[in-house]
């Protein structure tokens, strides 16, 4: 027994989680809300002011005697541990708020020791995990924080990556940064961590007087390349403190990490979150009598709440409940589990096999955090998610009703939620709940789905059978979340237990598990509260790390591992070394990646050979295929995790199946179901283990009602798009599909139209089903055949955007759909590195041309025919390795999604599954003909030209709910490259109706059921000879052609001003290397919106390159990336301000512009003004400065700079006086 108490505290966003051990071995647990409050219920009153509450509540009698209970004044006694209360005034509440001022650990930990609140608390091990800096994060709570930043990137932490929140969206939410102001300095670093520009001391110390004087007291430290060396920023930091600031972050204090803008985001997150985590903290520890509380951090360790830092408390709810897992399922004997935590708002899931595994950086909010932290995946389906009749369809989420006002059942107001379907079906009891549930109110908002449904002419299924297909539509969504998990790292969820825990984990397990394939399901006794419960076997931790970025052959990985371990373990003290032990893990991936793969060495001196070895297993294990052994392995970065050695805990073992269900068991914190089908058994540690006997009524019951089947279908096409995303992302080779995701995938009906999509690429998406009907008109397709193309004319766009397709077929041999991928291979030939050559002529001359093939036969790869394409054509591929191995990336994915649609078809049939398609395809259909309805006799022509005069024409006319799209009278063929195609002009259509349409629906061809695409012989449909030599030249087509399409359509039917209308593609590269980049602008206004400045709009969306990643691997130096100031056309709604980007080449480097609004502006529309043309202009050596053409070709010498300057977004509207 232990002398002390042992107190674990969750607290999460709404509420607190408690257990607690006495000194006697007693367990107790506890519930509050995260505000420091308790909510209960009145049952009953007296005329002296005696409450009765309904039920015992465990506390002792004087807890809550000095707590305020709002207008009934103070709680004065109470008696039966709780169950009656006396307040000073007497209330007609049915419900009161009780509080003691204390933060919600404190709270807990006085309820758990029955301490009252006069007195001290007893002294304790008292263990915390919190969100409270998530929270406030994503509520933005935080301190008045200033950065301090290298001049030429005060924008950053607007502009960020570039890309655009919303892919379908014109109004795009306003850019949030979480910092009052920025300051740029002088002091600059290159590449290697020497400096090259001293900061001015004069002129740093001014601006922290200037911005104290404003109340400001936390500023932020950013300085290019830090990493390398800190000295510039410690500098810096220690001039703002000197004139008063509270708090100061550097970057490299909390993230000695190469890419610039997660560090800075990291460094502005501690920053701004510092004061709000230190009264936390402190409050907390201020009620200990002795010694400080141990906070749990991201990475699932424990650290004194003095080196608590607010970036390493993130996830740390969900990290304690990971330990808790880890814990009881290798008890169990269950070492390969995924982790299932429903909450409220939010579900947690996570893949556990042996040791920890580890991410290092993620989105919280408005920042981009670097810091250790548990694979742990949080998607926005829990108990809250709202469920409702929306645009003619059932939908679940993801919009939740948060903790205010939660569900419907938690009578303030709420609307129908996943727990109200769990209550409406008896699936748990409310009077067995920890806080009070009405049904009334569940129900009266089950009326109005069902109203709702009427009001569009659907006549509902049964209360009950529509209640069911609601749990069932969100159990796929969950399903889908865990397939993710899995699938993205190449594990099969049939493979793992379901480990589930959390309020509404258990109640929805077994029902997650029956859609998985898998069969046992584990649940903690303690479900409820594992959180909390997880910190008892939390253990102390430090990391410690160094980036490297070093060939392996070169690493000093020894002496580096022993100087970490060093450095990790003198946090730890007094813990005695012999009570620590230490795991050794390197960053290693292929020389040019940035995605690295984490191996573990046995020992700190293990050597490169080994560590080669293990990363080569880890790659072909992770990827499918093996690592090029022509590829250079880089060590990216060491570290070391020192932690306490682990106690021995008892093993648990389970007897017979004694229990069968149907059930239901219900604690105060948690609820299980236990369906038809599955049987029970009892751990003798309190776990139980749910294993499926045969399938449950739940899941076969089901489908009778076709608009909850549609639902569930349409869940699952769009999770397998995602999921053949994620696959190809995963096992992708170039950096232009791993970092920059350039790709997109989708399913296609039999018919080969496109039916949904991962969000990806605009400019992808809507040629896939042109490509598709093509391809297969030119090659059939057999079960197991891959197709691959590139060509133009068969749908294609340019060369560089590579299509891989394969058809799915259910067990009587017939076709349900097609599944496709486009990635874009940044290096496939041409007259320049980059394969996207200004001055080319025709299509050979742009690079390898792959006239659609069937690469795989029955499922047999003929790698050769490729090969021989990309190597020996007339401008052959510069990089034929990573080619294949994108190829072959490409190739798994579609093979994943033709393994999913064909098992549906196995369990529905092959017609359920072509009926679910043209539902999808129905439904657009419905929604764009009810918009033609509304816009009947509309008769519009718009004509604009190219840069060069080229016209592009358009005429629009509804008539009878029909759309004619006309391009006659736009230019002949292109000379040049900006020949598009009619899967280009059919993908901007589709997205502008999708715009047109504005509503939340995937992007699919039943838009264009009511639509009559006219394109005429000419630069939008050019022909194509069988020689590519004969061909015309369309790498622009794609690119710049297909934006300044978009902004002509979405000008005709008066949506928007003009976007930049191109898309500044900037490459450059000699026979060593090549660079491409696509660089963002100002978007248009439109009615009631202004356009957005320095982000992608219309027909691209991809990540610029980190400046630090830039300077590293490229042999140049940014100058600044900042927004062009004034260069958004102004008007009622401004157009966005374009972007600055100035690079210095420290090599002789072939560059290549494609490019459109040089000669041309962005048109505002209304009365709103032209957005700023764009301009490239080449700094010579000598000083002169020449504006070169929109699209060229040129070779620079070292050390000239070139200015790029993008368009500005037109503006909407004359100003009112």
């Amino acid at each position: 027994m232990s002398p002390f108490w042992k107190v674990r505290v969750d607290t999460g966003g709404t509420f607190t989680d408690a257990w607690a051990l006495t000194p006697t071995g007693e367990e107790r647990r506890c519930k509050v809300l995260s505000d420091g409050s308790l909510v209960v219920k009145v049952q009953h009153r007296t005329e002296d002011h005696w409450l009765d509450l309904g039920r015992e509540l465990s506390f002792s009698d004087h807890t809550l005697v000095g707590f305020d209970a709002g207008v009934a004044g103070k709680v004065i006694a109470a008696r039966e541990r709780g169950r009656w209360i006396k307040t000073a005034e007497n209330i007609e509440a049915d419900r009161l708020t009780l509080r003691s001022g204390e933060e919600a650990p404190v709270l807990v930990a006085r309820i758990l020791t029955g301490t009252p609140l006069a007195e001290k608390l007893p002294e304790m091990d008292f263990r915390v995990a919190t969100t409270r800096g998530t929270n406030a994060l994503l509520e933005r709570k935080g301190a008045p924080t200033v950065l301090f930043v290298t001049r030429g990137f005060a924008d950053l932490p607007w502009i960020r990556d570039q890309r655009r929140d919303l892919l379908f969206s014109l109004a795009q939410p306003a850019a949030e940064a979480i910092c009052e102001g920025v300051v740029p300095v002088k002091g600059r670093l290159d590449a290697t961590g020497q400096v090259v520009e001293h900061p001015d001391e004069h002129e740093v110390k001014a601006a922290a007087r200037e911005w104290l004087a404003k109340g400001v007291k936390v500023a932020a430290v950013a300085i290019l390349h830090s990493w390398r060396n800190p000295a510039l920023e410690e500098t810096l930091a220690g001039w703002i403190r000197s004139e008063g600031f509270e708090q100061v972050t550097t970057s490299s204090s909390v993230a000695p990490v190469i890419r610039f803008l997660p560090r800075m985001e990291t460094a502005l997150a501690d920053a701004w979150l510092s004061p709000v985590m230190k009264h936390f903290t402190g409050q907390v520890s201020k009620a200990m009598t002795r010694g400080e509380p141990l906070m749990m951090t991201s990475a699932g360790g424990l650290v004194p709440a003095s080196r608590y830092k607010p970036k390493d408390s993130l996830v740390s709810g969900p990290a304690g409940g990971f330990v808790g897992a880890a814990a009881i399922a290798n008890a169990a004997g269950f070492p390969k589990v995924l982790t299932f935590d429903m909450g409220g708002t939010s579900t947690d899931v996570a893949r556990i096999d042996g040791a920890f595994e580890y991410r290092y950086e993620q989105q919280i909010g408005p920042a981009r955090v670097l810091a250790p932290t548990l694979k742990i995946e949080t998607v926005a389906a829990g108990g809250g998610s709202i469920c409702q009749w929306k645009l003619g369809r059932l939908e679940v989420g993801p919009e939740s009703a948060g903790s205010d006002p939660g569900p419907a059942c938690y009578g303030r107001g709420g609307p129908l939620t996943v727990t109200d379907v769990n209550l409406l079906l008896g699936l748990m009891k409310p009077e067995g709940a920890g806080i009070p549930l009405d049904l009334e109110p569940a129900e009266a908002e089950l009326q109005k789905l069902i109203l709702a449904m009427q009001a569009d002419g659907v006549t509902p299924p049964s209360e009950r059978e529509l209640l069911i297909g609601l749990r069932s539509i969100a159990v796929e969504k969950m399903a889908n979340a865990i397939r993710g998990v899995s699938y993205s790292e190449g594990h099969d969820p049939r493979d793992f237990v379901l480990f589930a825990f959390g309020g509404a984990g258990p109640q929805h397990a077994c029902a997650v598990a029956e859609n998985l394939g898998m069969s046992r399901v584990l649940v903690p006794g303690d479900a409820g509260l594992l959180s909390a419960w997880g910190l008892d076997r939390a253990k102390r931790q430090e990391q410690a790390t160094q980036q490297i970025l070093l060939p392996l052959g070169q690493t000093s990985t020894a002496s580096i591992w022993k100087e970490l371990a060093s450095n990790a373990l003198e946090p730890l003290q007094p813990i005695d070394r012999t009570s620590v032990g230490f795991r050794y893990l390197a960053e290693l991936r292929l020389l040019g990646q940035d995605t690295s793969i984490e191996v573990e060495a046995d020992l700190f001196d293990e050597d490169a050979a080994s560590l080669e070895m293990k990363f080569r297993q880890a790659y072909s294990k992770l990827y499918g295929y093996d690592a090029p052994s022509s590829r250079a392995i880089e060590c990216a970065a060491l570290r070391v995790i020192a932690e306490e050695i682990s106690r021995e805990f008892a093993g648990e073992s389970f007897g017979e199946i004694e229990i069968r269900g149907p059930l239901t068991l219900q604690d105060r914190f948690s609820t299980c179901i236990l369906p038809d089908g599955w049987g029970l058994r009892k751990g003798n540690g309190g776990t139980l283990l749910l294993e499926k006997e045969s399938s449950s009524q739940e899941q076969t019951r089901v489908g009778m009602d076709s608009e909850i089947q549609a639902a569930l279908f349409r869940s699952r096409f769009e999770g397998l798009a995602t999921d053949m995303g994620a696959i190809l992302r995963r096992t992708a080779l170039s950096p232009n599909v791993k970092e920059r995701l350039d790709y997109s995938c989708a399913l296609l009906d039999s018919k080969g139209r496109l039916l949904v999509n991962a969000p990806h690429v605009p400019v992808h998406l809507g040629a896939l089903g042109v490509c598709v009907r093509e391809v297969a008109s030119q090659i059939e397709f057999h079960p197991g055949d891959v197709v691959v193309t590139n060509h133009p004319a068969a749908g294609g766009s340019h060369l560089p955007d590579v299509t891989v397709i394969a058809a799915a077929f259910d067990p009587q041999g017939n076709r349900i759909g097609y599944v496709a991928n486009r990635a874009h291979h940044a290096e496939i030939g041409g007259m320049a590195p980059g394969s996207m050559p200004a001055n080319a002529r025709n299509l050979a001359e742009e690079g390898v041309v792959i006239s659609p093939i069937k690469w795989l036969k029955n499922g047999v790869m003929d790698s050769k025919l490729l090969e021989d394409l990309l190597r020996q054509s007339p401008y052959p591929s510069r990089r034929p390795e990573e080619n294949l191995a994108d190829l072959e990336a490409q190739a798994a994915a579609v093979s994943h999604g033709v393994r999913v649609l064909q098992s549906l078809a196995e369990q529905h049939g092959g017609a359920v599954i072509q009926k679910e398609m043209s539902g999808i395809l129905d439904r657009s259909a419905a929604l764009m003909q009810s918009l033609l309805k509304r816009h009947e006799g509309l008769e519009i022509s718009r004509q604009e030209e190219l840069d060069d005069g080229w016209p592009i024409r358009v005429s629009i006319t509804v008539q009878q709910a029909k759309m004619t799209v006309d391009f006659s009278g736009s230019g002949e063929q292109h000379p040049a490259n900006l020949n598009a195609t009619p899967a280009i002009v059919r993908s901007v259509l589709l997205y502008v109706l999708r715009l047109w349409l504005d509503e939340d629906i995937p992007l699919n061809e039943g838009l264009l059921d009511s639509v009559n695409l006219i394109i005429p012989q000419g630069f939008l449909n050019p022909s194509f000879p069988p020689d590519p030599k004969e061909c015309p030249a369309v790498v622009g087509g794609n690119i710049e052609t297909s934006q300044r399409l978009t902004d002509l359509l979405l000008a005709a039917l008066d949506l928007c001003a003009h976007g930049q209308g191109t898309m500044n593609n900037f490459l450059f590269g000699n026979d060593s290397f090549g660079y491409y980049e696509t660089i963002a602008g100002g978007s248009g206004a439109g009615p009631n919106f202004a356009g957005q400045s320095g982000r992608h709009c219309h027909m691209t969306n991809t990540a610029i390159t980190d400046a630090e990643i830039l300077e590293h691997r490229f042999p140049v130096r940014l100058h600044r990336f900042e927004f062009r100031p004034n260069s958004g056309g102004d008007g009622e709604f401004t157009g966005g301000n374009g972007l600055i980007r100035e690079v210095e080449f420290l090599q002789p480097v072939t560059v290549s512009m494609l490019t459109q609004r040089r000669s041309t502006s962005p048109q505002g529309m209304h009365g709103g003004e032209n957005g700023a043309s764009g301009s490239q202009v080449r700094i010579t050596l000598d000083g002169t400065a020449e504006v070169l053409p929109g699209s060229i070709t040129y070779q620079a010498a070292e050390g000239e700079r070139i200015i790029l300057s993008t368009p500005g977004g037109g503006g909407w509207n004359a100003h009112h006086s």
